[in-house]
Parts: structure tokens; C-alpha cells; sequence
């Protein structure tokens, strides 16, 4: 246990420390977010948040992680090196996103083929259980890919991205800790170090945002948390902390990046546009129309997501078709009162006209 107090110590103190000389270069290089119609925010912010977020993560893995345990995390510090250097160049030079997503790719072969991330069996989702290897390495790929964007898809307010990648690390990182599992804990305790020294300087007023270079290195490393999750669970772990629906509870820890992904696409979709068009759908737009400051949005998606999260523990038992769908109503019921108040708030702004 002392690995891990130790690793999250550090991992917050380079990132702490690291972040006021980052603001001070940013600024100086004028290399800084600047304010428009979609952002959320009305002045100029610098977005290399996300190096000292990496510093932090890195460092503290590297420097606690005991030797005879390292395993196949050299792969996974690699894929993360790659991402780094992705999300760099874009947050200083916007990059082509065919190259971007050229990146992600081949920093999710590397964490797939290398590192040995990936989902093997479906558990019964759709009748089907052990799949062939062929599927496994293109659906794990794929949710790499999704989880990595999605994080980057709500990066939009104060604190909101830090804060769910600190509510799935805490919440899988005690659950590798109880399996013994202690290099992913060991991830986990970092990134969380890492955040939390963000988010001193990311709450509003904002002094600095995490930039892809951050959303895309919580993404990974949440993949990684929930891929493995899943599979431990396959594979054998003591009983008494054998989880009866692996995938409905990864969903659920994940819940506001994908379910926020998935329903802003679908609308996308339905309207006849493409749906990597940005547009101001995501929930926590939603909420900001409602009046509502930075961090009164991040706590109420933060508070929702808790919650299914502790719903999905306690219904585990229902298994994970069912569950997926208990989730996926509640998350449908949010989003239309959100829907229901923004139209009454409208009209009562008209009528007061």
C-alpha cells in the first residue's frame, strides 16, 4: 500500500510544481486557448496542462513501480509517450486529424499486440461469450479509441475531465489493489496525483486547461484501467471480489464519456451531420445553458455518474444486458429534463422580453 501513497505523493507534487512554470511559458509564447462561440470560457487560457499532468504520471510510475512486477508496462509507458507527442503538436499547432487519429491507432496496436490490453470475451452481451482473436484485437482497438476520444469530447468545462478520470482510477484502482494487481493500482494512484494537482490551477477561474495532450493520457490510461478490468475478471481473481458484470460496470465508470459520445453522435446523425462536426449538444453545454457556473456543472456529472456507479455495484447481479440498459435509461431520463428545462428556461426568457 505504501507503493501507492508514495506514487500518488509524487505523481502530485512534480505536476504541482511543474504547472506555474508551464502558465508562465505558455504565456509568454502566447500558447494559449483563445475565447469563441463553442468555448466556454472568455479569455485567453494557456493548454499545456496536459505536460505537466504526463511529468507527474510518468515520473511517479517509473520511480515506485517495484521491478520484479514492471511486466509488459513498458508497452503501456510507450503507447502513452506516443500520445504525448500527439497531443503536444496539437495543442501547439493544430494537427490534421487523419495524423491524430494515425497516432491513436498506433499507440493502441502498441498497448493491444505488446502490452496484451484487450477484451477477449463479450459475457454473454448479445449471446456471445469467448470471441475469436481476429475480433478480439479490432474491438479492443476500437474501445481504445473511443474512450481516448471521448475523454477528449468532454473536456469542455473546468475540472470535468480531471474529475471523472479521478472517479474511474479511485474506483478501479482499489479494486487492483484488492486483486494484487500492482502495476495497473500503481497507473491509478498516479494519474489521480496527477489530477488532483491540476485541478488547483483548472477551477474556475481557470489558470490553465489540460489540452489534448492531457484528455488523450487520461483516456489511455482509463482504457487500459477498464480493459483490464474486464478481462481480470475472465481470467481469475479470489472470489470475494469477483465482479458478476464486468463490462455493465466498466460502463458505468465510464459512464459520462460514453454515454455523452454516443448521444451527441446519434444526434449528429439523425439531423443528416457528420458527426465529427462540433456543436454545443454535450451535457455539460446543456447544463452551462441552464445558467449553471463551471463547477456546478462538474458536480452535477460527477454526483451522476456516482451514482450510477453505485447502482451498477449493487445490481451487478442483475447482469450486464440488463444492467447496460438500467443505465442507459437513466442516462436518457437526464439528458430530456435537461432538454424539458432548457425549453421552459427559453420561454420564460422570452416572455419576460
Amino acid at each position: 500500500m505504501y507503493h501507492l501513497i508514495l506514487c500518488f505523493i509524487t505523481s502530485f507534487l512534480v505536476t504541482y510544481i511543474a504547472i506555474p512554470s508551464i502558465i508562465t511559458v505558455a504565456r509568454v509564447k502566447k500558447l494559449t486557448d483563445e475565447p469563441e462561440e463553442r468555448r466556454a470560457h472568455r479569455k485567453s487560457v494557456p493548454t499545456l496542462g496536459g505536460i505537466a499532468i504526463f511529468s507527474g504520471v510518468i515520473f511517479s510510475i517509473i520511480l515506485w513501480t517495484p521491478f520484479q512486477v514492471f511486466g509488459n508496462l513498458q508497452y503501456i509507458l510507450c503507447a502513452m509517450v506516443i500520445l504525448f507527442l500527439i497531443g503536444a503538436k496539437d495543442d501547439i499547432i493544430p494537427l490534421d486529424p487523419y495524423k491524430k487519429m494515425t497516432g491513436q491507432v498506433f499507440a493502441a496496436c502498441i498497448l493491444v499486440f505488446k502490452a496484451n490490453i484487450r477484451i477477449t470475451s463479450l459475457y454473454g452481451l448479445l449471446g456471445i461469450n469467448d470471441i475469436p482473436g481476429w475480433l478480439s484485437i479490432l474491438l479492443s482497438i476500437f474501445t481504445i479509441l473511443v474512450i481516448i476520444n471521448a475523454m477528449n469530447l468532454i473536456d469542455g468545462v473546468n475540472a470535468l475531465c480531471a474529475s471523472v478520470g479521478i472517479i474511474i482510477c479511485v474506483t478501479l484502482g482499489f479494486w487492483f489493489k484488492a486483486v494484487d494487481q500492482t502495476v495497473f493500482a500503481i497507473i491509478a494512484a498516479a494519474l489521480v496525483g496527477a489530477l488532483v494537482a491540476f485541478m488547483k490551477f483548472n477551477l474556475s477561474p481557470a489558470k490553465i486547461f489540460m489540452g489534448d495532450t492531457g484528455s488523450m493520457l487520461v483516456g489511455v490510461i482509463c482504457s487500459i484501467l477498464a480493459i483490464s478490468f474486464i478481462e481480470l475478471n475472465k481470467t481469475g481473481v479470489d472470489p470475494q471480489y469477483r465482479i458478476s458484470a464486468p463490462p455493465a460496470i466498466a460502463v458505468s465508470v465510464l459512464f459520462i464519456p460514453l454515454f455523452d459520445t454516443i448521444r451527441v453522435f446519434t444526434l449528429r446523425l439523425i439531423r443528416g451531420v457528420s458527426p465529427f462536426i462540433a456543436d454545443r449538444q454535450h451535457m455539460h453545454h446543456l447544463l452551462l445553458d441552464l445558467g449553471l457556473t463551471h463547477l456546478q456543472v462538474t458536480s452535477i456529472l460527477i454526483m451522476l455518474n456516482t451514482i450510477i456507479i453505485i447502482i451498477a455495484f449493487n445490481l451487478q447481479f442483475l447482469g450486464n444486458i440488463t444492467l447496460v440498459w438500467i443505465i442507459l435509461c437513466i442516462g436518457i431520463l437526464f439528458t430530456l429534463s435537461l432538454g424539458f428545462l432548457k425549453k421552459r428556461s427559453w420561454r420564460a426568457n422570452r416572455l419576460s422580453q
